[in-house]
């Protein structure tokens, strides 16, 4: 019994894991096959920008195709240069401490003593090099599994077969525009799976959104059959800690019912649907209502009552206006509502929200928060109010059976526009 205890001790990866190998090397031959690589040619598969689910995403594939060296390389691009601030240094380091497993495993990589000199100030870290050690700058509390980093744009993309957005949606465009000017010698197409979350409103020739797959596919060129989105209710350092959570791949059914197989694990349940604009509106939404989630949150001091009719009434705006803006949209229930919940309760844009109502976070800040990221749902909500003040988009009233903007019936998309884009104050949004 003891025998069999220290095999299974053995076979556990680095951040307690066990898997299947074979299963997952079947997983991995079938992928290679369709994608027509040949022995001796890896699959190649980048995720493009390092935030806390792109970084986490790329943990997952490493943590289990890593070991079939000779089949699959995956690597992470993150741009160059951003330094990690003292504070977060010597954070860093007591997360090292506290955790026996890490400092072994940088004490054998001889990575240790940077991590003791930074929190002396005796060096800088950057955020690069710490990702290469299983760090993320923005969730610096979930030690990963170390990563192949790539910092230079050209070399990551060039020749992948699979390329991962991790980029928020406002840095979407610009990156894939980038990414064209090396892709235009490709003979075959890549393919694209986004985790990004919000939208970009376009008032010509008529009012409509741009989704994260619809910027990738202009930028590019590459098919709207080889764009897929990748969502679902989950946070990231969970799913890195193996907490049970499922997520939906969305596209053609030529790649997303064979991606759906290669990404699921035990723990990582991943579906398939062909509604690809819904759940990117609804992905976009979520993070524009999870910031007053956040807000009344704070301004009740946690009251259940005060969080459950706000829930409510966020969620009937989002079904509005996702059947508005989507042309056949899906029954708005389940996952898609799952994942709004799960981001009202512990996602960083209800966190954001919770610190401006407190007043420990200032608007003035920005929407890059040190130690989170990019707030999605503050650029987001400016998409959504531009796009939903538009006349040509009438709806009729209820009430007074007269056309209006369909932003009159969105009182709560209407006061987080006050407060985020044209500063209101905050004490009267829970009577809105």
């Amino acid at each position: 019994m003891v025998g069999s205890i220290d095999t299974l001790h053995r076979s556990l990866n680095s951040n307690g894991s066990f898997y299947n190998c074979n299963g997952l090397e079947e997983k991995l031959d079938e992928l290679r096959h369709l994608l027509c690589k040949s022995d001796g040619d890896p699959l190649r598969i980048v995720s493009v920008g390092a935030g806390a689910w792109g970084s986490v995403f790329a943990a997952l594939l490493q943590d289990s195709y890593g070991q079939f060296r000779d089949k699959v390389q995956i690597r992470i691009w993150r741009r160059p240069g951003r330094a990690v601030d003292r504070a977060t240094a010597e954070h860093l380091f007591e997360v090292i401490n506290s955790r026996e497993d890490v400092l072994r495993r940088l004490i054998r990589r001889c990575a240790y003593l940077k991590y003791v000199e930074a929190r002396l100030g005796d060096r800088t870290l950057f955020a690069d090099e710490i990702l290469k050690d299983g760090f993320c700058l923005n969730m610096i509390d979930t030690p990963l599994c170390p990563l192949k980093v790539v910092t230079n744009l050209q070399e990551a993309v060039w020749d992948a077969d699979i390329v991962v957005n991790g980029l928020p949606s406002t840095e979407t465009r610009d990156v894939f525009q980038e990414i064209s000017n090396y892709w235009k010698e490709r003979i075959t197409v890549p393919i694209i799976i986004s985790l990004s979350k919000g939208i970009e409103a376009a008032l010509q020739p008529l009012p409509h959104i741009i989704t994260p797959t619809q910027m990738i596919n202009r930028a590019t060129g590459v098919p709207i059959e080889n764009i897929l989105y990748l969502g679902g209710p989950n946070i990231a350092s969970e799913i890195y800690n193996k907490e049970y959570a499922n997520a939906r791949i969305c596209g053609a059914e030529q790649w997303r019912k064979p991606l759906a197989k290669f990404l699921r694990q035990p723990h990582f349940i991943v579906w398939d649907n062909s509604d690809l604009v819904t759940h990117e509106v609804m992905g976009g939404l979520k993070n524009v209502y999870a910031i007053g989630a956040g807000m009344v949150a704070a301004l009740t001091k946690e009251s259940a009552t005060s969080k459950s009719v706000y829930f409510a009434h966020c969620t009937s705006e989002m079904i509005f206006i996702t059947h508005l803006l989507a042309e056949e949209p899906e029954k708005l229930a389940g996952p898609l509502l799952a994942d709004t919940y799960v981001t009202l309760l512990k996602g960083r844009n209800a966190w954001y929200g919770q610190m401006l109502a407190k007043g420990e976070l200032s608007r003035d800040m920005g929407d890059s928060i040190s130690g989170k990221g990019m707030i999605q749902g503050v650029s987001a909500v400016g998409a959504f109010y531009e796009l939903l003040s538009q006349s040509s988009l009438s709806v009729l009233h209820p009430d007074g059976n007269k056309p209006v903007a369909p932003v009159e019936l969105c009182p709560l998309l209407k006061t987080l526009y006050k407060i985020l884009i044209t500063r209101r104050r905050l004490k009267r949004f829970c009577r809105h």
